[in-house]
Formats: C-alpha cells, structure tokens, sequence
C-alpha cells in the first residue's frame, strides 16, 4: 500500500520534478527522521507571509518554516516551503531550484527534530553540514548565513 505523499504543493510548477523532490523526502524520513513522518507543503510567498505573521509575529515572506506537531502520534509536524523564496535563492546561489528545496526541506526537519540555530551552540549547524554532505547538497541555509 502507497502512503500518503510527504510533499504536496498548492499549485505544482510544471518545471519542478516533483517526483525526486517526493524520493528526497522520503529518504529524510527513513534516515534523519528515523521513520518518523513529516508533512512539507511547497506554496508561496503570501501564504508564508501569513503564516509567518500568525504564528511568529514576523510580517514577511520567508523561504521555510516548522511547525512541530504537539501530539507526536499525529506525525513530526509539518513543513512549509515558499517556491518564489526557493527560486530566488536557488538562483543566487547558482544551483537547481530542486536543491534549494531539497535543501529548505533538511533545515525545516532539523527544526522539526527540535534543533534551533538560534539558541543550541552550534548543534543545529553542525548537523545541517553532516547531512548536507551525505546527501551531495551545496550550501545549507546556517552555512550560507540567510539562516
């Protein structure tokens, strides 16, 4: 039986490949997850904005946020992506806007596994790099300094 997908999107890009970006996913789910499910929701600068706004306070787009879910029967939590951020980055950073997502979706779980490169010391960077390099992405989001 087929679960449900991990990734889902409010409007699909027909350029996106959508399927390795579903394979990425469920990789992160076996290994850095460890099996635990997550949700990740690609959409787009408005909803991040609202999002950002309601639950952060913040009144702007942003490339990623986590929402880690309370109830851990229910899943990790879920993810959200905003595909212009995710485009605009992957551009300046000269790489596919696939990897910049691959990439915001490594930095969203990591928060869902309960890191914060805010406040733990150099442990969620630390991390992010790891996984960044098992899994042949460029530069993380902490690595990078947008984060």
């Amino acid at each position: 039986m087929k679960s449900d997908p991990l990734i889902t999107y409010r409007r699909k890009p027909a350029t996106l490949d959508a399927e390795s970006l579903q394979s990425f996913a469920e990789l992160l789910r076996d290994r850095v997850a460890r099996g635990r499910e997550f949700h990740c929701r690609i959409t787009n600068d408005a909803e991040l904005q609202s999002l950002n706004a309601q639950f952060l306070g913040k009144n702007y787009a942003t490339d990623v946020l986590s929402f880690p879910n309370q109830n851990t029967e229910a899943g990790m939590g879920d993810i959200a992506i905003s595909i212009q951020r995710a485009r605009a980055q992957a551009r300046e950073c000269r790489h596919s806007t696939e990897d910049e997502i691959r990439i915001l979706i490594l930095h969203g779980l990591l928060h869902l596994l309960g890191m914060d490169h805010e406040s733990d010391s150099g442990r969620m960077k630390r991390t992010e790099t790891v996984w960044r390099k098992k899994l042949s992405l460029p530069a993380g989001l902490i690595e990078r300094g947008t984060k």
